[in-house]
């Protein structure tokens, strides 16, 4: 008879801790659902504009969110152990720009095994176990920029593309789409280097001074991100070479827009940073309640020139928190 109470007594204590566990992690510990939002990288004046959007769609829906990546974006391990963190803290949801699109396959799928869901944000991963992918359509964005260039070029010259790193999805994307463009379009531009900045403005600058050095007839650049535009825009200046090469970057800052104005670079091919992260965090939110978002949400595209930087529009997108 003892024996049976001890084991209802057990059982009854295991109901309720599991029960308890379940609440802890529906409320978030706190009485609002968590969500773990992990960008590439921190570093990038792009990344803290996709803060900002997370945290407007968070308070607007009333959960809260953690905010940490690595420092670098080429840090796939340290991205992948945060990931893992935010599993072993039993977070609600996870919203995840992923560094590399195989790196962080295993955590990702670790995550759904273990039901926390997981959208994916503006660079593609190498699995479908996620909720909604939102993002920029990067292989038109390649493209846009591809149009540009040849068009100021008249379609005739030699140009180089400065990237960022094999396996970055939305990166490989504008390349490709950049590059498809040029040799559809554009049979008389020659593509005549290719080299990664490892989405680092240093060796951005130094990858981006190599090729200036190596090609002295070289007409036209494309860098596919912040840094890499960063790099190049900094190199062509020491080289004496602005307005003569024609720049045509990827993503804004501060020092990109003045460098714009400054004829240093040509224009600029331009995300919504802001409502990436704002979407990405809705649809995490429609899935916690029960909805399903949209399996892709494309963020849209935009080229900054000098001519159509005061306009309405591109004032708001710039100004975007």
């Amino acid at each position: 008879m003892k024996i049976r109470q001890t084991t209802f007594i057990l059982i009854a204590i295991m109901a309720c801790l599991i029960f308890v566990t379940a609440c802890n992690r529906k409320s978030g510990g706190g009485g609002k659902r968590t969500i773990a939002v992990i960008p590439k990288g921190v570093s990038h004046f792009f990344w803290q504009s996709v803060h900002a959007g997370a945290e407007s769609a968070a308070k607007e829906l009333g959960v809260e969110i953690t905010w940490n990546g690595p420092a670098q974006e080429t840090d796939y391990t340290g991205q992948s152990n945060i990931v893992e963190d935010a599993i072993n803290r039993r977070v609600d949801g996870i919203v995840l720009a992923p560094t590399h699109k195989d790196a962080l396959t295993p955590v990702v799928e670790r995550a759904a095994r273990e039901g926390i869901p997981v959208t994916i944000m503006d660079s593609g991963i190498g699995t479908d176990k996620y909720v909604s992918y939102v993002a920029t359509d990067n292989r038109q964005g390649g493209s846009v920029a591809a149009e540009r260039l040849g068009e100021r070029l008249g379609g005739k010259g030699k140009i180089a593309i400065l990237g960022v790193k094999a396996g970055s999805v939305s990166t490989d994307e504008r390349e490709q789409g950049f590059q498809d463009t040029i040799k559809q379009k554009y049979p008389g531009i020659e593509i005549v280097a290719f080299q990664y900045g490892e989405s680092d403005r240093a060796k951005s600058l130094d990858r981006a001074t190599d090729i200036l050095t190596a090609h002295p007839d070289l007409n036209g650049f494309f860098a596919s991100n912040e840094s890499s535009t960063v790099g190049a825009v900094q190199a062509i200046k020491q080289k004496g070479l602005a307005g003569k090469v024609i720049l045509v970057g990827f993503d804004s800052g501060a020092n990109l827009i003045d460098d714009l104005r400054a004829a240093a670079i040509d224009s600029l091919v331009l995300q919504n940073p802001f409502k990436m992260g704002y979407e990405a965090v809705k649809a995490m939110v429609a899935k916690l309640n029960g909805q399903e978002p949209p399996k892709r949400v494309d963020t849209g595209v935009k080229l900054l020139t000098k001519e159509n930087i005061d306009t309405p529009e591109m004032q708001q997108l710039l100004k975007a928190p």
